[in-house]
């Protein structure tokens, strides 16, 4: 049983962490805008500039929905260069600027730097709405304080911000978790509203044990294809009273269990004799998207209606799939019997918007001014409201009516969902989501579904990359070392129970963050160690005795990077979970190596995809024997750049920058025209790599020639994908046998699981062998099991 200073020490120092992860944020964002020119800006993906206004409409929430697009008079190419602004982030529109165009200004203490010279009041700020190649959608907040009117120049840019309103939610999530746990808080008694404190908040803080699961004789599945270990790990779910985790290595047909578990759930059937209703989650966009789609293309059940389901957030990167776009909750709520009254308030207000720029009937191109131009924005401010309140009433009549709704764990605390409960939460890719955010969901919910892997990448912190930069010994900022003792900077804290928590861990977790890149964080992974036998993670015979929980106790996190999955398995033991333990997706000489170090030899490669190959392709057609066995029959291939001094570079600052190799995008630029002349398409294939600037690199190299078909992309990106041939370029080869990222196992495991039929691996064994235990054993293997070329240029 926690007690309540160990409640308060969790929540003290969840709050500490995300405070330090805000900053980070906010400090990387500060500092990229005020010292990088507008072109490197672009570069490093933050900004995309020479952009004109294409429509201004009102959506959603009466938000104004700003689209631009790259003018043909400025671009030979409407197409956007690489970026990554996505659905949700922050984002402000500027005047355009280019090299030439920034002065010099002083800013503190006498310095002069580089900014664009641009009026203050030429800039908006607001969150994109929709991303697609050639139109990126902001969607603004009006000006309700001071009137002004939305102000976009004629010629624009749109930088990526620090997104405070994922942190203010995370926050607001955490104080109300207090308020539950700590009836007596401050935070409690300044609060009209206190969360109930169920069963399942109890567990989730160790501050009762799970009960006894119910039991479930008959479950008959719906999907006859089901193996074994996903029935048992959807009878776990379905038995479980508060929480269940399912862990779901690559391709073992993760979502596959999940949907399947949704149906169970949310039907009449001998083992559930009430229908639930159910809150969806996704630490993603792309992951939410990916379950709803599933979802609709299940047939409707043959004695009920087809399950009603909506989504609620960003209508993000699917825009394209009309199914999915009538599901989102825009939609629905635009064909709902309400939406006419809405529609008719939504048109006046665009009118008024379309006279207030000048564009509307008999205005012949000049904006009302003066006292006409206030009194017009006072009738824009009543129709926002109006328009507000009708628009309310009918996104609540959708969701009221919606069995399961969908959203990201952030877009949960939406106001849409402000006052809605449910049965059953599940959150898939909860690896990849800080526990905080998953408390947002949580406060909703009466039972939790936890899907993720442990083993493959945890949420991206800024502070923690932060923390290990200082601990290598490297400078936090220019002109001042890394501070010795990191306890100083707590004890100022006003909070005793977040100083005592962090004087107690900080060391601990930077060294805890360093393992996570080193040998020692999921197993020992020598030579010795890797063929030695472990007891699996779950016992797939015995399953009643894996119920036996343990209980650690409550322990305050040492990083955001512990996930709520993995502090739950921590605290409760392997019994809180099921291991999915067949694979769908890999040759078995491709998943032999994962499952073995990461897996405990748990992973098995299913038959119909265990020795497929991409000789096996329709499409594939090699000129001789010889040509098919090397390129089309092989499963791993390893160019070995050993002794070609085929040496790594630096994009950028020693410390901050990237790293790419020239001499390894040759070879993979080779081998991709290999694979494409016997017959593999470009959109078959997938080169990834840890390093920007080697991503970069190869899209210079190989865009001109395979278009957009081809994916080029980071390891990170490629997470929860596949294709049917795999390149990895490794970049690092260096005198000094420094590795950098590829030390964390993690990013290899999901680099190397990303292919079906073919991985081919580019590096330098020389270099990669001396990266610890796990890329020793790695190198080893590939130079075992798979068929090794010298990597010479002719």
């Amino acid at each position: 049983m926690a007690t309540e200073q160990q409640l308060q020490d969790f929540i003290s120092r969840q709050r500490l962490l995300l405070s330090r992860e805000r900053d980070a944020e906010i400090e990387r964002s500060s500092l990229l805008l005020s010292n990088c020119g507008p072109r490197l800006l672009e570069q490093k993906g933050l900004a995309l500039g020479g952009l004109g206004v294409a429509s201004i409409n009102i959506g959603l929430g009466g938000k104004t929905l700003v689209e631009l697009e790259r003018p043909t008079a400025y671009h030979s190419t409407p197409l956007f260069p690489a970026h990554s602004l996505r659905p949700g982030d922050l984002a402000r529109i500027e005047e355009n600027v280019t090299e030439g165009s920034t002065r010099k200004r002083t800013v503190a203490k006498g310095k002069k730097t580089d900014v664009p010279d641009i009026s203050p009041g030429r800039l908006t700020e607001g969150v994109v709405y929709k991303v697609s190649d050639t139109r990126i959608v902001i969607a603004v907040d009006a000006s309700e304080a001071g009137g002004d009117e939305l102000d976009i120049p004629e010629r624009c840019r749109v930088l990526k911000l620090a997104n405070s309103v994922t942190y203010d939610r995370m926050d607001k999530a955490i104080d109300q978790l207090e308020k539950a746990v700590l009836p007596g808080s401050t935070a409690s008694e300044n609060s009209k509203s206190v969360p109930e404190l169920n069963s399942l908040i109890r567990v989730l803080m160790t501050m009762s044990q799970p009960s006894e699961p119910q039991k479930i004789e008959n479950i008959t599945f719906f999907d006859g294809s089901l193996n074994q270990s996903q029935r048992d790990a959807i009878k776990f779910a379905m038995e479980s009273p508060e929480v269940a985790c399912i862990h779901g290595p690559p391709g073992t047909g993760k979502t596959h269990t999940l949907i399947e578990l949704i149906r169970q759930l949310t039907s009449v059937t001998p083992a559930n004799s009430t229908p639930l209703r159910l809150l969806v989650c996704g630490a993603s966009n792309l992951s939410v998207d990916n379950i709803l789609e599933r979802l609709l293309a299940l047939p409707a059940p043959a004695n009920s209606a087809k399950l009603k389901v909506t989504r609620v957030g960003h209508p993000a990167r699917v825009m394209a799939h009309e199914g999915v776009l009538e599901s989102t909750l825009e939609m629905k709520a635009n064909r709902s019997d309400q939406a006419e009254l809405v529609k008719d308030v939504k048109r006046e207000l665009e009118q008024a918007l379309d006279v207030l720029a000048g564009k509307g009937k008999g205005a012949k191109g000049k904006a009302p001014r003066g006292a006409e131009r206030r009194k017009m924005w006072e009738e824009v401010k009543a129709l926002r409201k109006e328009y507000r309140q009708r628009e309310g009433g009918v996104v609540e009549s959708v969701l009221g009516e919606s069995q399961v709704v969908l959203a990201t764990c952030h877009s949960a605390g939406g106001r849409q969902l402000r006052n809605h409960r449910f049965d059953v939460l599940i959150i898939d890719e909860a690896t990849q989501a800080m526990e905080a955010v998953c408390w947002i969901p949580i406060l909703k919910a009466k039972k939790l579904i936890l899907a993720g892997d442990p083993m493959q990448l945890p949420p991206t912190i800024l502070s923690a990359d932060k923390k290990r930069k200082t601990k290598v010994g490297r400078k936090v900022s220019k002109g001042k070392p890394a501070p010795k003792d990191a306890k100083r900077s707590v004890a100022k804290s006003p909070d005793n129970a977040t100083s005592r928590v962090t004087s107690q861990t900080t060391n601990e977790e930077t060294d805890s963050n360093e393992q996570k890149s080193s040998d020692s964080d999921f197993g020992s992974s020598s030579d010795a160690d890797i063929d030695k036998a472990k007891a699996p993670a779950i016992p797939t015979a015995d399953k009643e005795s894996s119920r036996i929980f343990r209980s650690n106790g409550l322990q305050p996190s040492r990083s955001l990077e512990t996930t709520l999955f993995d502090r739950l398995e921590k605290m409760y033991g392997p019994g809180i979970k099921r291991l999915l333990n067949v694979q769908y997706r890999m040759h078995s000489q491709i998943a032999a190596f994962p499952s073995r170090v990461m897996y405990q030899n748990e992973l098995t490669s299913h038959p119909s995809v265990a020795s497929h190959l991409l000789k096996d392709l329709a499409n594939t057609n090699a000129a001789d024997e010889d040509e098919e066995k090397e390129l089309l029959g092989t499963p791993v291939t390893f160019f070995d750049t050993a002794g070609c001094e085929y040496y790594e570079r630096v994009e950028g600052d020693e410390d901050e920058g990237s790293r790419c190799n020239e001499n390894e995008a040759t070879v993979v630029k080779k081998y991709v025209d290999e694979l494409v002349n016997v017959g593999v398409l470009p959109s078959q294939i997938a080169v990834i790599t840890p390093y920007q600037a080697q991503v970069a690199l190869l899209t210079s190299l190989l865009r001109p020639v395979y278009g957009l078909d081809l994916e080029i992309g980071t390891v990170d990106g490629m997470q929860g994908r596949e294709k049917e041939a795999v390149i990895i370029s490794l970049v690092r080869s260096n005198e000094k046998r420094e590795v950098g990222f590829l030390k964390d196992k993690r990013r290899l495991n999901v680099a190397m699981t990303r292919a079906r039929r073919h991985l081919c691996v580019v590096g330098d064994s020389s270099t990669i062998q001396h990266g610890g235990r796990f890329l020793k054993a790695w190198s080893a293997w590939l130079e075992a099991s798979a068929d090794v070329r010298f990597a010479g240029i002719d």
